[in-house]
């Protein structure tokens, strides 16, 4: 039986401190991969890896058409997987974490992202949140329950690789079993405050182009900004914004100031101060509510752009593209009655948290799992607020935390789930 401190605190926080050391940006994961593996098997777990195939990934709906531009050379996902019992009379439960991360813009950090820094027992660091103290909960939510004989089945512990991409390691995974044997349920610890987390956001990115007709400063009234046009499409993206947020309603979300938000992230216009801007591109991200799909949603967003199109003489003649680029998010949602579910309230119940569900306006890789027929729900430790920020921090006693409630619920699951 695999050992540690009796609260386990001291040993996740040296494990969590060496794994927020790996750079794990830029589809760099394989050595903190191989960290991990070699971890799983002192720990004696049984240890599993694969690597995605771009073009299966091609295929999906989350991922580009042309297998070329999706990474998957050299970033593996691996896994630990901790028998009880006589596993095959019980069911088997994921426990999933993603290794990757996004950059860090170091200017704007107060130390260096990569080198741990701690204030009593929270740890500032690329990751922290998002999601290595999920991912290190899940790993000592396992090793305390390595070696139980008193109930029945597997826990597998997943790192998986390229989450921030679209969730390169999760989505071969679910299209492709990498083990032996099949599974039951998963538990993401993404970052929800040790909240119970039963449905999540999708989205998808578009890229406007717009067209208009240079000129002289001087005389701008011989050309056609770009400028006019692009604001009347955004307002016209920011009323459908509002008549959705309105009309498409979930009972998980109804406590957000915007449930489905259409954001301008970026907008390149124009290539000298003294010229009418002729060209301007705009990439935008649209949410998605659980129940609807991407193509729904971008059809609904196309239609508008076309009414803009027919009141604008200009526009008629030089329409616009609008065109999907990068990565989508399918929206998930797990059945509240499903027994993972049960499980992991009942767990959170017991520790003092509130279990009470509620729906997150991010993406996770729990969409990939579900798609298979794998119901999914969401726990861990720290904020979604400290994702993808600067400074980002998390405290280890809500990852020792979050460990004690993830083993309960997995063995309440082996024990009374599928």
């Amino acid at each position: 039986m695999d050992e540690f401190a009796d609260d386990g605190t001291a040993d996740v926080r040296a494990f969590l401190d060496e794994l927020l050391a790996f750079d794990t940006t830029g589809g760099d994961e394989a050595p903190a991969q191989a960290w991990l593996r070699e971890r799983f098997e002192s720990f004696g777990f049984d240890t599993y890896e694969w690597t995605a195939d771009a073009e299966e990934l091609a295929g999906h709906p989350s991922f580009p058409d042309d297998p070329a531009a999706i990474e998957t050379a050299d970033r593996p996902s691996v896994a630990g997987v901790v028998e009880l019992g006589d596993p095959e009379a019980g069911p088997t439960l994921v426990l999933n974490g993603h290794v990757d991360v996004v950059p860090a813009t170091r200017s704007a950090w107060g130390t260096d992202p990569f080198d741990p820094e701690w204030d009593g027992d929270c740890v500032t660091a690329r990751g922290a949140a998002d999601m290595k103290g999920g991912l290190t909960a899940c790993v000592f939510a396992a090793r305390r329950l390595a070696g139980r004989d008193d109930v029945d089945g597997r826990v597998v512990v997943e790192s998986v690789a390229g989450e921030e991409e679209g969730g390169i390691g999760a989505a071969a995974a679910a299209l492709s079993n990498p083990y032996p044997f099949e599974r039951d349920a998963a538990i993401i610890a993404e970052p929800t405050e040790l909240g119970v987390v039963a449905a999540v956001e999708g989205s998808v990115m578009k890229r406007l182009r717009l067209r208009g007709r240079a000129a002289h400063a001087a005389t701008r009234w011989n050309g056609e900004s770009v400028l006019p046009h692009f604001e009347r499409i955004r307002r016209a993206f920011a009323d459908l914004e509002a008549e959705r947020d309105e009309r498409v309603t979930h009972p998980l979300y109804e406590d957000y100031p915007v449930k489905w938000p259409v954001t301008v992230g970026t907008v390149e216009a124009g290539n000298w101060a003294s010229s009418v801007p002729d060209e301007l591109v705009a990439e935008v991200r649209i949410g998605v509510a659980p129940g609807e799909t991407v193509a729904e949603v971008e059809a609904e967003f196309q239609d508008r752009l076309d009414s803009v199109v027919a009141d604008s003489d200009w526009l008629r003649e030089h329409p616009p593209t609008f065109e999907r680029f990068s990565i989508q998010f399918e929206p998930a949602e797990v059945a509240l009655d499903e027994p993972v579910v049960t499980a992991v309230r009942s767990a959170a119940t017991d520790a003092g948290l509130d279990a009470t569900p509620w729906g997150g306006t991010f993406g996770a890789d729990s969409r990939h799992y579900q798609a298979a027929g794998i119901p999914t729900v969401l726990f861990g430790p720290g904020s979604i607020d400290q994702a993808h920020f600067p400074d980002e921090f998390v405290d280890v006693t809500e990852v020792t935390r979050a460990a004690s409630v993830l083993a309960d619920a997995a063995e309440r699951f082996c024990r009374d789930g599928a």
